[in-house]
């Protein structure tokens, strides 16, 4: 391929697997982290600074993968200085190099907790500072294509929780709890938890890449079939060999404790795993509407494929040397 790549924000999880996916493109990532596997081409830059976007002018496309999106970030303002300032300033640098064609992730952060099948046409409503600022960098992606739409291809996706190998974020750590035999169900384990496995997003952006289409497309992103959280526990089981038993505790009571434990994070001034907010959100279902996506885009593995992959690479196959990411 003879087209040039620009990658903002390539050296995390989704950025490494994809720049593997597109390995016949010429390819530049720029990031303010080196890159585990793809240093060679990447070069050192911040998006809150726009004389550090130093994109070369044969940009064809370029992905915009950087935000800032753990739950505890301060200060709060950081959110909205690089999702937000920060695309505002990789905006401004295409236009002084004439480029046109944008892919960006978004978040189905926007839609915010407890929508019922959310599509791309369901009304925003964040609840959080991420889910916000991932609507805010939207509206001006929007507002900057209908400016002048002229020749202009503008892609925003809207990934759910993204999973896969070598990754060491909520997912990760659930498989984990749930292989070690000492996981605890809150609730009762039949709300949906929409997935996406980290191989099928990269091969999707890649077919946006290549499809290249003169328009302003939004999608959300997930993997099918949708999956409970008591079907999930079944499929670890089997495929592992566990005889786990299966622990139920009611809401309320997880939720309490998780107030507890915010209360001896404030006092101590110390982040932990469990959370109320964390709690909320693993008993919510979080079942998002993909049909516009799968409509044109037919994924190389099933949720339960990636599921499979993800376990055997984590938990029977031999580890590989790189090093893991985390969310």
């Amino acid at each position: 391929m003879n087209k040039h790549i620009t990658i903002i924000g390539g050296s995390g999880f989704i950025g490494t697997n994809l720049i593997k996916e597109l390995s016949n493109f010429d390819i530049t990532n720029l990031d303010i982290k080196k890159s585990i596997l793809y240093n060679h081409i990447t070069t050192y830059s911040d998006v809150q600074f726009i004389e550090s976007l130093t994109i070369s002018k044969n940009t064809h496309t370029i992905v915009l993968l950087a935000a800032e999106h753990k739950d505890n970030i301060t200060p709060i303002s950081r959110y909205y200085d690089v999702n937000v300032e920060g695309i505002r300033n990789v905006l401004k640098k295409m236009d002084d190099l004439g480029i046109n064609n944008l892919i960006f992730t978004s978040s189905v952060a926007i839609y915010g907790i407890g929508k019922k099948y959310p599509s791309e046409t369901t009304l925003p409503d964040p609840f959080n500072h991420y889910g916000k600022s991932k609507l805010e960098a939207e509206q001006l992606i929007i507002d900057w294509y209908n400016k002048n739409p002229f020749n202009k291809s503008v892609t925003i996706i809207r990934p759910t929780v993204v999973f896969g190998e070598n990754n060491r974020g909520n997912v990760y750590n659930l498989l984990k709890q749930m292989n070690s035999g000492k996981f605890i169900m809150i609730g009762n384990g039949k709300n949906i938890k929409s997935m996406a496995y980290v191989g099928n997003l990269a091969t999707f952006i890649k077919n946006r890449i290549i499809s290249n289409e003169k328009c302003l497309q939004i999608f959300n992103y997930t993997d099918r079939p949708d999956i409970s959280m008591i079907e999930l526990l079944n499929l670890i089981n089997k495929r592992l060999n566990l005889r786990t038993k299966k622990f139920f505790i009611p809401y309320f009571i997880g939720l309490f404790i998780g107030y507890i434990l915010d209360f001896f994070s404030f006092v101590f001034n110390k982040n932990l795993n469990i959370s109320s907010v964390r709690i909320k959100k693993f008993c919510k279902t979080t079942h998002f509407n993909s049909d516009k996506a799968h409509s044109i885009f037919t994924p190389p593995y099933s949720l339960y494929e990636g599921i499979i992959r993800t376990l055997d690479h984590e938990f029977t196959s031999k580890k590989s040397d790189v090093e893991f990411f985390s969310e």
